[in-house]
């Protein structure tokens, strides 16, 4: 072959290898720009009563494999009712988070300024997501068995969770019913009963809050106690941030269960407003099921 053919089959080979880049990188990007950045989760995990060591695995796992969602952890191992944690302890901890999932049990957390600091991150407009007994923490008010004030230093907490609770009964299986089937949260989820599991009672229900399930323990269940709202929606504080809460959550086969992660999931998805009326995850947020 002449030197003139080569050096034309050479360039011809160029131009296709830059053809071929050229166009792959405009693909990729293209990709990129239609798939947006991942949610930023911040999980709070720790203090009394549970195996927080596995379960915050397990929910990692488990909302990362559902959703466009990257999860940072915050874990104290203390198994007592004072945990504390770091993020906490300064002014704007939550920056860079696009929600917060509190999974913490710090009942005997009571100090004013401390949880304070935990809410203004809420009250400034960053959403919420409260699994078990985030709903038994940060217990300010003297006693929690008596409905307190709304708005008052009592009720700090409440006012964010929409709910007040402040116990539970015996371990048995808790039966889900969706009280409100036509939220975008519940419509596609099936209703389930669990393994036995802590269903905690309520105290009283803010006005502001939405229930979406109910729990059931045994038949002719008490109202507020063994039919209990165990899955409700808030809007708290000037900015309506949204708040999403489960009280289900004590064992691991229940985190565990996708029927819970799905739950969750769809609760991330409404608070950070990626979900759509359908039901259905907004573009790029949901992750394909895999087979």
């Amino acid at each position: 072959m002449k030197r003139s053919a080569l050096l034309l089959l050479s360039c011809s080979v160029l131009a296709g290898v830059s053809l071929y880049l050229t166009s792959t990188t405009a693909a990729i990007a293209q990709d990129a720009a239609a798939k947006p950045k991942p949610l930023k989760a911040l999980l709070i995990a720790g203090g009394c009563c549970h195996d927080y060591k596995s379960q915050k695995d397990i929910l990692k796992a488990g909302l990362e494999a559902r959703l466009n969602l990257e999860i940072e952890i915050s874990y104290n191992p203390d198994s007592g009712t004072k945990p504390t944690f770091p993020q906490y302890e300064k002014d704007g901890w939550a920056k860079g988070f696009d929600v917060i999932i509190h999974d913490e049990c710090a009942a005997d957390v009571k100090d004013l300024a401390y949880v304070n600091r935990v809410l203004q991150a809420h009250r400034d407009g960053v959403p919420g997501v409260n699994l078990h007994c985030a709903m038994h923490s940060y217990r300010t008010a003297p006693d929690v068995n008596q409905p307190v004030k709304p708005n008052t230093d009592d009720s700090l907490w409440f006012d964010y969770l929409g709910l007040q609770s402040c116990r539970h009964g015996a371990q048995l299986p808790i039966a889900i019913t969706y009280v409100d089937k036509s939220s975008p949260i519940t419509k596609n989820l099936p209703e389930w009963t669990t393994v036995n599991e802590e269903l905690y009672n309520n105290v009283q229900v803010y006005p502001g809050a939405h229930p979406l399930a109910r729990g059931k323990q045994g038949d002719g269940a008490k109202e507020g106690e063994n039919n209990a709202v165990a899955v409700w929606t808030n809007e708290y504080g000037d900015k309506k941030t949204r708040v999403f809460s489960t009280t289900l959550g004590h064992n691991n086969e229940t985190v565990a269960d996708d029927r819970y992660l799905d739950l969750v999931a769809q609760g991330i998805l409404w608070a950070t407003d990626k979900l759509n009326a359908d039901g259905s995850a907004k573009a790029g947020y949901a992750l394909a099921k895999k087979k």
